[in-house]
């Protein structure tokens, strides 16, 4: 799956991507260690937050264009 840094993705889009299970993925957004937003009782995550995530260096990438 491509992450695209302006797609939005659910929690279970990206507990999938990273192969991690629903409580670790409630721990990264309790601790901030990804930022989403919460539209109703679901998050929603940018494409450029998994990325971060996964790969520092990229968001330098990201950020200058």
């Amino acid at each position: 799956m491509e992450i695209k840094e302006n797609e939005v993705f659910t929690t279970a889009d990206v507990e999938k991507i990273l192969k991690i299970s629903h409580s670790t993925m409630m721990r990264l957004l309790k601790n901030d260690q990804i930022h989403a937003v919460k539209v109703g009782k679901q998050y929603r995550i940018m494409g450029k937050e998994i990325l971060r995530l996964v790969s520092p260096q990229q968001e330098e990438t990201i950020e200058s264009r």
